[in-house]
């Protein structure tokens, strides 16, 4: 059995979350919060097995109740949210700070019809992911952080520079690209490509682009099709909802085919086409994600010369995707995302000297 706390202010969308729940034999609701205060004191006292929260809540938001619980008692947490703007800035700074998922509330037409369904399947897959304290938490002192570590120096490519970046994230991917990306200097010019899964509605995604680029300072957009690559210098470039992104002929390209790994973009459609394009002048890395979509185009990545990353099992919301290239020995370099964006900096040097 699945133990659901319910975090929803609105009595009738409160109904109708225990009203979808009830039809899962799978699944029971142990408790229901109506604000965030509330919701971490029952996260305490109950120990759920999921939690599905709100965003807009009163007295404390879904956010900062989403930071106390992530910091204090790791559950995971199914983001149930609008697809408001406003709203959807916090859902993603919320799945920055730890949550796992988001699933779109009910927009009152005709997608409603297998909701609850959906709600359920969600919850249940949300149940299946090992949480972690997050390192949020140790921005008030409530964890110790470990000490820093210094990595040996990054290998020099072996062409005459960095060319291109190609990433790879899904659950938990919007906390470590952020991570990444705050690590690369302003002056960073290589183009950053980048498939992050992102199952909500196309709202939710198109807001992912802005969100991002407030939280890095830098240039995100979402790839238009036969963009040269050399006009996207200090750019990071994301692949569009539903649209496979990759780079063919010095350009980006953007491709309707069928899903690979039931995913539509796929990390691996991106990998492969630049390990043939770009070779030892891409690097490539892979992020926190659940299946094991990007392993075998890191590996092809890695076959033809690039330097190759996956994340750290430690520093991972899930440990799928990168575990599946580490299997593979498709990842030159395993380490967290802020080690990743130290090594591609000294590679780009490295580059720039040549």
């Amino acid at each position: 059995m699945i133990r659901v706390l319910l975090v929803e202010d609105s009595a009738t969308m409160r109904h109708h979350l225990r009203e979808s729940m009830a039809t899962d034999p799978e699944l029971q609701v142990v408790g229901e919060a109506a604000d965030g205060g509330e919701a971490v004191s029952m996260v305490a006292r109950l120990r759920p097995d999921v939690v599905t929260m709100d965003m807009m809540l009163p007295t404390m938001s879904g956010l900062v109740a989403t930071e106390h619980i992530m910091a204090e008692h790791p559950t995971p947490i199914l983001v149930v949210s609008s697809a408001d703007r406003r709203e959807l800035f916090s859902t993603y700074n919320a799945l920055a700070a730890g949550a796992v998922d988001v699933l779109e509330k009910p927009r009152g037409d005709a997608t409603d019809a297998d909701w609850g369904r959906r709600l359920c399947a969600a919850v249940r897959l949300v149940s299946r992911i090992r949480v972690i304290t997050h390192p949020r938490a140790r921005l008030d002192g409530r964890g110790k952080p470990s000490p820093p570590e210094t990595p040996p120096a990054a290998p020099a490519l072996p062409h005459d520079s960095l060319r291109v970046v190609a990433l790879g994230s899904s659950t938990g991917g919007p906390g470590a690209l952020t991570e990444l990306m705050r690590g690369l200097p302003a002056g960073f010019r290589p183009p950053v490509l980048c498939v992050q899964h992102i199952a909500a509605s196309e709202p939710f995604a198109v807001a992912f682009s802005d969100w991002l680029a407030g939280q890095t300072g830098r240039d995100v957009s979402y790839a238009r099709d036969r963009t040269p690559l050399s006009a996207l210098a200090g750019r990071v470039v994301l692949a569009p909802p539903d649209r496979h992104m990759l780079v063919r002929e010095g350009m980006v390209r953007l491709s309707d085919a069928p899903p690979r790994h039931s995913c539509r973009p796929s990390v691996d459609v991106l990998f492969e086409s630049v390990a043939t394009e770009y070779g030892p002048s891409a690097a490539g890395c892979l992020l926190t994600g659940m299946g094991r979509d990007g392993a075998e185009g890191l590996l092809a990545m890695r076959g033809r010369g690039a330097v190759t990353f996956a994340q750290d099992e430690a520093s991972c919301v899930v440990y799928g995707m990168p575990r599946e290239a580490a299997l593979l020995g498709a990842a030159m370099h395993v380490l967290p995302p802020g080690k990743m964006a130290a090594r591609l900096t000294e590679l780009q040097l490295a580059g720039s000297r040549r």
